[in-house]
C-alpha cells in the first residue's frame, strides 16, 4: 500500500496573456477555466470531423480512402474518444457558454458527439437523468450492485444487457419519474440516430459503418467498462454511500488527459464542481475518506483496475491503494475488504 502522496493532477493555474483567438472565445464560454475544452474542440473539428466528412465525400475510393480510415480510427476512437467523452461530461454538468451562445451546446450534442458514438441526448439523459438520481442503487439501468464484479462473465452479462435494453430502460424510467422533457429528448435523439444510420447508409454503406457504427459499440463498451470500474466496489451495508460506491484515482496521466475523471467519489459527491477543484476537494474531504475507508488509488487509472479485477490481481490493486491515516492495518485487511465489495448482492 502506498501513503498519500503530494497530488499531480491538474488544477486551474491564473494567466496572463491570451492569444487573439482565446480572447475571442473568452467572450463566448462562461469560464475562462473551459480554454482548454476550445482548444480541444478545434483539434477535433480538424482531425476527426473533417476528415470524417471526406470519408463521405467520394474523393477518395480504393486504397486511398482506406489509408484515411486508419488516421481517422485512431484520432476518432482512441486519441480523442475519452478526451472528448470526459470533457461533455463536464459540460453536461456545467454549462459551458454563456447564455447567447448555449445553441452550440446543441451543436455539440447532434453534431459532433455522434462521432463519438455518442446518439444526440443519449448520454445527457442517462447520466444526469438517472445515474446522478439514483447513485448505482437498483433503479439505475446501468447499476453494477446485482453482478460479481470481479468476473468477465458477469460484465459481458452486463455489457450485452446495456447494449440491448439500455435505452429502452432509461426511456421507461424517465417515463416513471415523469421527466417528460428528458424522455422526449431522449427518444428523439435515438430515432433521428437510427434514421441518420439508415439514410447513410444508402449513400455510403462503408462510411457509415466506420462513423456511425463501429464508434457506437466502441463508445457504449467504454462507457460501461468505465461504470463497472467507478463503481466496482460498493458496501452492501451501505450501498448509497458515495464514499464506499465509488473510487478515486489519483496521479495519473489518464486525469491529466480526462478533465480529472479519476476523482470519481468527490465527482458523486461535489457534481457540479469544476473539473480543476476536484483535487483540492478531495484534500478537504480526506478525513472523511479515511473514516468510511473509501478505495483511493495513487498511479493507476480505471483501466488497470479492470484488468486486475478481471485476472482477480488484488495483490495489485493493494500496492496500489492509499493507505490513508493508516485506515488498513495490513495489505490482506484491504484485499478482503475489496473483495467483500465486489460480490454481487441485491437489496
Amino acid at each position: 500500500m502506498k501513503s498519500l502522496s503530494p497530488l499531480t493532477d491538474p488544477v486551474y493555474t491564473p494567466r496572463l496573456n491570451y492569444s487573439s483567438y482565446e480572447k475571442w472565445w473568452l467572450t463566448i464560454i462562461s469560464d475562462k477555466r473551459d480554454l482548454p475544452f476550445i482548444h480541444l474542440l478545434t483539434l477535433i473539428h480538424l482531425l476527426v470531423m473533417l476528415p470524417g466528412l471526406l470519408l463521405f465525400s467520394g474523393l477518395f475510393s480504393g486504397w486511398l480512402w482506406w489509408a484515411l480510415v486508419v488516421p481517422y480510427l485512431y484520432f476518432s476512437q482512441l486519441y480523442f474518444k475519452g478526451r472528448f467523452g470526459l470533457m461533455f461530461h463536464c459540460m453536461c454538468h456545467r454549462k459551458t457558454f454563456k447564455k447567447p451562445y448555449q445553441w452550440l451546446d446543441r451543436y455539440l450534442t447532434w453534431v459532433v458527439c455522434p462521432f463519438f458514438g455518442h446518439a444526440p441526448e443519449g448520454y445527457f439523459s442517462h447520466h444526469i437523468g438517472m445515474h446522478h438520481m439514483e447513485n448505482n442503487m437498483p433503479n439505475d439501468t446501468s447499476s453494477t450492485m446485482g453482478y460479481q464484479r470481479d468476473s468477465i462473465q458477469s460484465f459481458m452479462k452486463y455489457f450485452f444487457t446495456f447494449l440491448i435494453r439500455g435505452i429502452h430502460d432509461t426511456l421507461a424510467y424517465l417515463h416513471v419519474r415523469k421527466r417528460k422533457r428528458m424522455h422526449r429528448r431522449l427518444k428523439w435523439g435515438e430515432c433521428v440516430y437510427g434514421l441518420l444510420w439508415i439514410g447513410l447508409c444508402f449513400i455510403h454503406l462503408k462510411a457509415t459503418v466506420v462513423l456511425l457504427i463501429l464508434p457506437l459499440f466502441f463508445s457504449r463498451l467504454a462507457s460501461m467498462t468505465g461504470n463497472w470500474t467507478q463503481h466496482a466496489f460498493v458496501d452492501p451495508v451501505d450501498p448509497e454511500n458515495a464514499y464506499t460506491n465509488s473510487i478515486n484515482c489519483i496521479n495519473t496521466v489518464y486525469n491529466r488527459a480526462c478533465w480529472n475523471d479519476g476523482y470519481h467519489i468527490i465527482h458523486h459527491l461535489r457534481p457540479g464542481l469544476h473539473y480543476t477543484e476536484l483535487p483540492g476537494e478531495f484534500l478537504k474531504l480526506k478525513e472523511a475518506i479515511s473514516r468510511n475507508r473509501a478505495f483511493v488509488f495513487d498511479g493507476i487509472h480505471y483501466l488497470h483496475i479492470f484488468r486486475y479485477l478481471m485476472t482477480k490481481r488484488y495483490d495489485k490493486l493493494a500496492d496500489n491503494l492509499v493507505n490513508i491515516n493508516s485506515m488498513f492495518t495490513s495489505s490482506q485487511e484491504a484485499i478482503e475488504l475489496m473483495r467483500a465489495r465486489t460480490k454481487k448482492f441485491m437489496i
